[in-house]
């Protein structure tokens, strides 16, 4: 007999005496199971059972110990937004509408995230030269339209000098005007600028169009462009379906998960836009579930939203709400007891309470919170808890009338009015005839006139107010509001050379060392060097009081509770709120934790 045969006799035995014991083990389990009476039988079968569930928790308590919810590919988001869509063209968006697809569709070489930083998108890397006007950017390998065409530094250089033509009218032209673009090859992209702009990175974050579907328009035909309504680009969604109405305009936009998407394929498979003519029928779609989310509702309606598994997402927008004081026009505004005494007499926290219903952040200074740091996460409380504050109107009254008293000024019982020798304080606040802002004077007025203090109020439809009151600096006093952005340059706010039309200094502002510290701001590359500048401007606006700073108001946005990943920030723009669409998700799973990163 030989050795394997022998070996394959002995494993047979073993394995028939393994059989014969395990059939015996069971034979006598059964014969004793039949020994016990009903009683006891049910009693095994209890603890039996007790046994298996206890056994299945462990394993699963294990599994959850040892385990990780991540998300998981799937499912599809319908939004609403309020108006038509005609420009999804990184260069030309100009309404909410044509910015949010511009967003889904498009990437850049840069992104923006819900923390504030920029991060490389396109670009592999960049690096900037030291004197901070050289920067190079390296793009990833294998980088695709959503058509699969091959995306390069070509499509970049294009671009870019399209934006800076003056026949294409760009929104964006003056983010690149001086900028010179070069290629030395197909993944590298060198731009010089005339001299250092810490905030230039910001400007990279501008969808990149291909170059091969639109090299050969012309910039007539530019915005009347087929590619404008149905876009190629590289962001994180693909268009996939438009339906359209008997006018040709979109009633709905299908995208579809880019799965060549620079940041990874997103998880949602799909996001469905859907264009509403106001927010009140966008309101009743969402109330009805037709929709899952809506951006940008009115603070007012918030509260006639009636879904129950819906829940508010809310988060600072980098804007300065304010009363910019024009001396030029009103010689009172150059006393600093005037312009402090309107200031205190303001309750600002009622005015946030009023206006925006508890969703805005009180500011005092021209940097609204989220850029200057640190992001400043604004929670929603009940009306109840958030009406007065810590004083009264007549104690900020009170305030405003004591200041002025001790500088000098003499209150007249009988015309109602505060004098200084022949000097009236009396003033017009002029505002744009749209619901926020009227809505703000009129609390505004209110509290002026509780301190005695003389004001009217004149409105002025937006176009008007832009034409005939702000370009030729036309007030005495005026309500607006200023987009700082996330890169906080203020220099068009606040330096004295932007005092005239196209500049954004409304109050005139002049202080010669508040001049220097803008330009330093807008030069310096480090970042905390950079606040350290702006920090100390903003404690020359504290002392001089070129206007009433009020508030920054929140973005709002509605969203099903299934919706995860959801990260706000701070934002620029409403259209921000896609910074990180491709981590969005419905869906998720277990997954092991030696598998997670």
């Amino acid at each position: 007999m030989n050795f394997d045969s022998y070996s394959k006799k002995t494993e047979n035995a073993r394995a028939s005496l393994a059989k014969h014991r395990e059939l015996a083990y069971l034979s006598g389990f059964e014969h004793t199971r039949h020994t016990f009476s009903a009683g006891d039988r049910l009693i095994l079968y209890v603890l039996v059972g007790i046994f298996a569930i206890s056994s299945l928790g462990l394993l699963a308590g294990a599994n959850a110990l040892a385990s990780t919810s991540v998300p998981a590919s799937g499912g599809s988001l319908t939004e609403g937004v309020v108006g038509p869509a005609r420009f999804i063209n990184p260069l030309l968006a100009l309404t909410g509408p044509d910015k949010d697809l511009t967003a889904l569709v498009y990437s850049g070489l840069m992104r923006a995230t819900p923390e504030g930083t920029l991060i490389p998108d396109l670009a592999e890397r960049y690096d900037i030269s030291e004197d901070g006007t050289v920067y190079t950017f390296t793009l990833r390998n294998d980088l695709s339209f959503h058509d699969a065409s091959s995306l390069t530094a070509e499509d970049i250089v294009f671009t870019i000098q399209r934006a800076q033509n003056p026949e294409t009218k760009s929104a964006r032209r003056a983010d690149w005007e001086g900028v010179s673009v070069e290629s030395p090859d197909a993944r590298t992209i060198v731009f010089t600028l005339p001299h250092a702009y810490a905030p230039f990175l910001e400007n990279a974050t501008l969808g990149i169009l291909p170059k091969k579907h639109w090299e050969k328009v012309s910039a007539e035909e530019f915005p009347f462009y087929g590619l404008n309504t149905r876009p190629v680009g590289s962001g994180p969604y693909r268009v996939e379906d438009v339906d359209t109405n008997a006018t040709g305009a979109a009633e709905r936009y299908k995208l579809s998960a880019f799965k060549k998407f620079a940041l990874g394929e997103p998880y949602l498979q799909s996001v469905v836009i859907l264009f509403y003519p106001n927010e009140e029928a966008l309101m009743k779609a969402f109330n009805a579930g037709h929709v899952d989310s809506f951006a940008g509702i009115s603070p007012d309606n918030v509260g006639q939203i009636t879904r129950s598994d819906a829940r508010v997402a809310h988060a600072p927008l980098p804007r300065t709400f304010g009363v910019f004081l024009n001396q030029n026009k009103n010689s009172l505004f150059t006393d600093n007891v005037v312009r402090r005494a309107l200031d205190i007499a303001i309750d600002k926290e009622r005015v946030v309470d009023e206006i925006l219903k508890g969703y805005g952040t009180v500011l005092d200074g021209p940097i609204p919170p989220g850029v200057l740091g640190e992001v400043f996460p604004a929670t929603p409380q009940p009306l109840g808890d958030l009406v007065g504050g810590n004083t009264t109107d007549s104690q900020h009254a009170l305030q405003a009338r004591t200041l002025l008293s001790e500088g000098g000024w003499t209150f007249s019982e009988e015309e109602r009015v505060w004098k200084k020798k022949d000097v009236v304080l009396t003033f017009t606040l002029a505002t744009a005839d749209e619901p926020e802002l009227s809505a703000t004077a009129e609390v505004l007025a209110r509290e002026w006139r509780a301190a005695g203090i003389s004001v009217d109020v004149h409105l002025y439809p937006l176009s008007e107010l832009n034409t005939v009151v702000l370009r030729p600096r036309n007030y005495e006093a005026i309500l607006f509001g200023e987009v700082v952005g996330r890169s906080l340059d203020l220099f068009a706010f606040w330096h004295s050379s932007q005092r005239n039309d196209p500049g954004l200094n409304l109050s005139l502002y002049t202080n010669a060392k508040a001049d220097r510290l803008l330009a330093e701001g807008r030069a310096t590359i480090n970042t905390h060097e950079r606040e350290k500048l702006y920090e100390q401007f903003v404690e020359l606006v504290a002392e001089d009081r070129p206007a009433v700073f009020l508030y920054a108001p929140e973005f709002i946005y509605l969203v099903s509770k299934s919706l995860k990943g959801v990260e706000l920030g701070a934002l620029t723009t409403p259209a921000e709120r896609y910074l990180n669409v491709h981590e969005w998700h419905i869906n998720t799973e277990r997954v092991w934790d030696i598998f997670v990163n």
